[in-house]
Protein backbone atom coordinates (compact mmCIF):
# COMPACT_ATOMS: atom_id res chain seq x y z
CA UNK A 1 0.00 0.00 0.00
CA UNK A 2 1.46 3.33 -1.11
CA UNK A 3 1.80 6.50 0.93
CA UNK A 4 -1.23 8.28 -0.57
CA UNK A 5 -3.45 5.25 -0.14
CA UNK A 6 -2.45 4.94 3.54
CA UNK A 7 -2.93 8.70 3.98
CA UNK A 8 -6.44 8.57 2.43
CA UNK A 9 -7.35 5.56 4.58
CA UNK A 10 -6.11 7.30 7.74
CA UNK A 11 -8.03 10.48 6.86
CA UNK A 12 -11.16 8.44 6.15
CA UNK A 13 -10.80 6.64 9.48
CA UNK A 14 -10.28 9.94 11.33
CA UNK A 15 -13.35 11.54 9.69
CA UNK A 16 -15.60 8.61 10.63
CA UNK A 17 -18.34 9.89 12.96
CA UNK A 18 -17.69 13.54 12.09
CA UNK A 19 -20.14 15.81 10.29
CA UNK A 20 -18.27 16.73 7.10
CA UNK A 21 -19.37 19.36 4.62
CA UNK A 22 -22.84 20.63 3.68
CA UNK A 23 -24.56 23.59 2.04
CA UNK A 24 -23.97 25.94 4.98
CA UNK A 25 -20.28 25.04 5.06
CA UNK A 26 -19.93 25.78 1.37
CA UNK A 27 -21.65 29.16 1.86
CA UNK A 28 -19.33 29.94 4.80
CA UNK A 29 -16.25 29.05 2.73
CA UNK A 30 -17.40 31.19 -0.21
CA UNK A 31 -18.05 34.11 2.15
CA UNK A 32 -14.61 33.56 3.70
CA UNK A 33 -12.92 33.64 0.29
CA UNK A 34 -14.72 36.81 -0.82
CA UNK A 35 -14.05 38.65 2.46
CA UNK A 36 -10.41 37.59 2.49
CA UNK A 37 -9.83 38.76 -1.08
CA UNK A 38 -11.52 42.11 -0.35
CA UNK A 39 -9.45 42.46 2.84
CA UNK A 40 -6.24 41.85 0.91
CA UNK A 41 -7.14 44.21 -1.94
CA UNK A 42 -8.16 47.14 0.31
CA UNK A 43 -5.75 46.31 3.16
CA UNK A 44 -8.39 45.87 5.86
CA UNK A 45 -6.83 43.77 8.65
CA UNK A 46 -10.06 43.64 10.69
CA UNK A 47 -11.91 42.12 7.75
CA UNK A 48 -9.09 39.61 7.27
CA UNK A 49 -9.42 38.51 10.90
CA UNK A 50 -13.19 38.26 10.53
CA UNK A 51 -12.74 36.07 7.45
CA UNK A 52 -10.32 33.85 9.39
CA UNK A 53 -13.02 33.46 12.03
CA UNK A 54 -15.36 32.22 9.31
CA UNK A 55 -12.74 29.71 8.20
CA UNK A 56 -12.35 28.42 11.76
CA UNK A 57 -16.14 28.17 12.12
CA UNK A 58 -16.26 26.14 8.92
CA UNK A 59 -13.57 23.75 10.21
CA UNK A 60 -15.37 23.45 13.54
CA UNK A 61 -18.60 22.47 11.75
CA UNK A 62 -16.78 20.02 9.46
CA UNK A 63 -14.97 18.17 12.24
CA UNK A 64 -17.82 18.28 14.75
CA UNK A 65 -19.17 15.03 16.15
CA UNK A 66 -22.52 16.63 17.06
CA UNK A 67 -24.20 15.62 13.82
CA UNK A 68 -27.76 16.43 14.96
CA UNK A 69 -26.91 20.06 15.81
CA UNK A 70 -24.98 20.63 12.56
CA UNK A 71 -27.84 19.11 10.59
CA UNK A 72 -30.35 21.45 12.30
CA UNK A 73 -28.15 24.45 11.47
CA UNK A 74 -27.96 23.37 7.82
CA UNK A 75 -31.75 22.84 7.59
CA UNK A 76 -32.37 26.30 9.07
CA UNK A 77 -29.91 27.87 6.60
CA UNK A 78 -31.42 26.05 3.61
CA UNK A 79 -34.94 27.09 4.67
CA UNK A 80 -33.85 30.73 5.05
CA UNK A 81 -32.04 30.68 1.71
CA UNK A 82 -35.04 29.18 -0.10
CA UNK A 83 -37.34 31.88 1.29
CA UNK A 84 -34.80 34.50 0.24
CA UNK A 85 -34.46 33.13 -3.31
CA UNK A 86 -38.16 32.33 -3.92
CA UNK A 87 -39.13 35.74 -5.39
CA UNK A 88 -36.22 35.55 -7.84
CA UNK A 89 -37.22 32.04 -8.96
CA UNK A 90 -40.84 33.14 -9.39
CA UNK A 91 -39.89 36.22 -11.42
CA UNK A 92 -37.54 34.19 -13.64
CA UNK A 93 -40.31 31.68 -14.30
CA UNK A 94 -42.85 34.38 -15.12
CA UNK A 95 -40.40 36.10 -17.50
CA UNK A 96 -39.96 32.86 -19.45
CA UNK A 97 -43.69 32.03 -19.58
CA UNK A 98 -45.39 34.87 -21.48
CA UNK A 99 -48.77 33.15 -21.93
CA UNK A 100 -49.59 32.85 -18.21
CA UNK A 101 -49.80 34.98 -15.07
CA UNK A 102 -48.67 33.66 -11.71
CA UNK A 103 -50.53 34.39 -8.49
CA UNK A 104 -50.05 33.34 -4.92
CA UNK A 105 -53.02 31.94 -2.98
CA UNK A 106 -53.79 34.36 -0.12
CA UNK A 107 -54.62 31.48 2.22
CA UNK A 108 -51.94 28.80 1.66
CA UNK A 109 -49.35 30.75 -0.43
CA UNK A 110 -49.41 28.12 -3.18
CA UNK A 111 -48.32 29.43 -6.61
CA UNK A 112 -51.11 29.31 -9.20
CA UNK A 113 -50.83 29.76 -12.97
CA UNK A 114 -53.69 31.26 -15.01
CA UNK A 115 -53.85 32.14 -18.73
CA UNK A 116 -53.17 35.77 -19.67
CA UNK A 117 -55.72 38.04 -21.33
CA UNK A 118 -58.94 36.44 -20.02
CA UNK A 119 -60.14 39.46 -17.99
CA UNK A 120 -61.24 39.04 -14.37
CA UNK A 121 -61.11 35.42 -13.27
CA UNK A 122 -62.30 33.66 -10.15
CA UNK A 123 -59.34 31.48 -9.28
CA UNK A 124 -59.79 28.40 -7.10
CA UNK A 125 -56.73 27.07 -5.32
CA UNK A 126 -56.45 23.30 -5.88
CA UNK A 127 -54.64 22.81 -2.57
CA UNK A 128 -56.90 24.57 -0.06
CA UNK A 129 -60.03 25.32 -2.15
CA UNK A 130 -59.85 29.06 -1.48
CA UNK A 131 -61.47 31.26 -4.15
CA UNK A 132 -60.29 34.73 -5.08
CA UNK A 133 -60.70 37.12 -8.01
CA UNK A 134 -57.76 38.46 -10.01
CA UNK A 135 -57.34 40.12 -13.40
CA UNK A 136 -55.40 38.02 -15.87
Amino acid sequence: MGFWRRFAFGLQKWMYGRYGSDTLNIAILITYAVLYIVAQIFWLPLLAWLSMGLLLWSFFRMFSRNIAARSRENRAFCSFFQRLAAPFRRSARSIKDRQHRYYSCPKCRNTLRVPKGKGKLEITCPVCGNRFVRKS
